[in-house]
């Protein structure tokens, strides 16, 4: 199965390009990402100045969560007027870059994960409060503890018809994605797929998160306003528990790039796998055109004999 990147390739690819030139030149690109994410990579002013600018759809959800916050840790100087049309923006000067190599491949890496790092917000603020609510809960016996529940869920709509809940407690961080089967056949693809996540955390990978897929909402989202459970099975809840192996300091920024890229992992997948299936299906009748071509039916000997006419002129039958 095919890992997706967590940042945006094109734009990498435009950045790098334009970093190690030695002549300016304009730009004005539209670049689409998933979830309905789009950037806008220009030089409005002058060639010498990069503009990048995002828009993403939950993004009003994602500044009540901390991303104003994590775009300036991030960028800090980079930041400027948010272009129109768009939430946020970032400018480059070509000719203020960073001296050394290093400085500026990370600089790059650093715009071309502008998506990943604005959706962060929300994820980092759940690993915050668990790490507070594990330090709180040392002093207590088990029965006593606080275990954060009644702790807010952090509401993501990224998509038109889709979110993601996020919850904190002192054991663990609960992430929890519903999406939408627009056909029976993803249903049932998605079902085989998640049925693997399972089972690749039984059979070998004992430190994988938890995973639990249902078609009712599970209990922690189901007093949330929008949230309801249309019976007919079209709305899938996929949750995810993250442990606090995987919360720790070293491996905090991977879990949350491997979680947040999961909804498109997903069905991508799906849609390979189904292009896979039909290119099979597809083979296979051309094999069996190619058998029903080269079958002809066989010829009587009696027909292969010359036979006359009443006027005694021969001719040969023609199958």
């Amino acid at each position: 199965m095919l890992l997706l990147e967590y940042h945006n390739l094109l734009l990498k690819s435009i950045l790098t390009e334009r970093f190690n030139s030695a002549t300016a030149a304009s730009i004005d690109q539209v670049i689409s990402d998933f979830d309905g994410v789009t950037f806008h990579i220009s030089t409005p002013e002058t060639k010498s100045k990069i503009l990048v600018s995002i828009s993403v759809k939950c993004y009003p959800d994602l500044l009540q969560h901390g991303a104003q916050q994590v775009l300036e840790r991030e960028y800090g100087q980079y930041i400027t007027e948010t272009e129109s049309g768009y939430d946020f923006s970032l400018m480059v000067d070509l000719e203020n870059l960073p001296a050394e190599p290093e400085a500026k491949e990370d600089l790059i890496r650093r715009i071309s994960l502008l998506k990943r790092n604005t959706m962060a917000a929300p994820f980092e603020k759940a690993i915050d409060e668990h790490h507070r609510l594990a330090e709180a809960s040392k002093g207590f016996n088990p029965e006593n503890a606080p275990t954060g529940e009644g702790t807010e869920v952090m509401v993501i709509r990224y998509r038109e018809e889709e979110a993601m809940y996020i919850q904190a407690s002192h054991d663990r961080v609960t992430v929890i994605f519903s999406t939408v089967f627009r056909e029976e056949t993803d249903r049932i693809f998605g079902k085989v797929f998640l049925s693997e996540f399972v089972d690749a955390r039984r059979r070998a990978i004992q430190n994988a998160p938890q995973v639990l897929y249902r078609n009712d909402p599970p209990l922690e989202i189901r007093n949330i306003p929008g949230v309801k459970d249309d019976g007919t099975g079209d709305i899938g809840y996929i949750t995810f528990v993250l442990f606090p192996r995987h919360l720790t300091p070293q491996r905090r920024e991977e879990s949350i790039s491997h979680i947040q890229t999961f909804r498109d992992y997903f069905h991508y997948h799906i849609k390979a796998a189904k292009a896979y299936m039909h290119s099979r299906m597809r083979r296979r009748v051309a094999d069996f055109l190619k058998v029903l071509n080269r079958a002809k039916p066989e010829v009587e000997e009696s027909e292969k004999k010359e036979k006359k006419t009443a006027s005694g002129r021969s001719f040969r039958v023609q199958t």
